[in-house]
């Protein structure tokens, strides 16, 4: 059963989409979007995980963070710490559901999010990153470059700069690029932002990439970056599904074995945890 409605937050409500198991493992999941239009892009395919997770038995739940979707708010009003606590509000959700594990699963930056709020408290037993963006400054540069690069127009070879938007956003103030305001709050949660998980954080976590190469493998980028969590002592099932970057995609794009590449990832946590 999916049930939509609005969780109290301190300021105004937060909109969620719940996927009810049949039967119930006592496992939730909270489904962290990715950042600006790549939010709008995945939801196919995140609802699809989120459909096979409910039909193992997980309790799913999608919020629409402050000032995205149908939550309360407007983009341009939204910040990291605040986003931060929605991830925090969904996780208590679930708990209240009966839920006695959950599982954050971001995508690309809602992997930095994810991180971002077990450094802030919120409890989660296990983690599942799809294609994690691991620099939240990296993610902000390419933000700027979008909206310094719109600016240029047709002039192509111009070298993109993204240094005058810098400085509007260091003077307080805040920008447009793309159809979202960027605020010099966010701004900054974003750029300080990475993957780097809380020493008490020792749960399993699964690290799953998109790759649309024939030979799909894991980034170099990526086999250092879980070599470092390895070598912290976390547990890292590191799979790559073939399928499209279907988050930058010009149309919507599906990826098949998205899905149950998932499910199997996140069954494989709780075996890990010995739960």
């Amino acid at each position: 059963m999916i049930q939509g409605f609005f969780l109290p937050a301190s300021i105004g409500g937060r909109y969620c989409v719940l996927h009810r198991p049949a039967m119930a493992s006592g496992r939730g999941v909270v489904v962290i979007p990715p950042f600006a239009e790549e939010a709008n892009k995945s939801r196919s395919n995140l609802a699809a995980v989120a459909r096979a997770l409910a039909a193992e038995g997980a309790h799913v739940l999608f919020v629409d963070l402050f000032g995205t979707g149908d939550s309360a708010g407007d983009f341009g009003d939204a910040d990291w710490s605040a986003w931060t606590d929605d991830v925090r509000l969904a996780a208590a959700h679930l708990r209240a559901l009966g839920c006695a594990r959950i599982t954050l699963l971001g995508l690309r930056t809602g992997c930095l999010l994810a991180a971002a709020a077990l450094g802030a408290g919120v409890e989660a037993d296990d983690l599942v990153l799809l294609a994690p963006q691991s620099s939240g400054r990296q993610v902000l540069t390419q933000f700027l470059r979008l909206g310094a690069a719109s600016e240029l127009g047709a002039d192509a070879a111009a070298r993109i700069d993204t240094r005058a938007r810098r400085a509007e956003l260091a003077a307080g103030r805040s920008i447009e690029i793309a159809g979202y305001t960027l605020s010099p709050a966010l701004a900054d949660g974003l750029e300080a932002a990475s993957l780097e998980l809380p020493q008490a954080f020792r749960g399993p976590l699964a690290w799953l990439e998109v790759s649309s190469a024939a030979d799909a493998a894991l980034s170099p980028a990526a086999r250092i970056a879980i070599e470092k969590l390895q070598a912290h002592g976390l547990a890292v099932d590191a799979q790559c599904v073939p399928g499209p970057a279907f988050w930058q995609t010009q149309e919507i794009e599906f990826v098949a074995g998205l899905p149950q590449t998932c499910v199997r990832a996140w069954v494989g946590l709780a075996e890990k945890a010995g739960a």
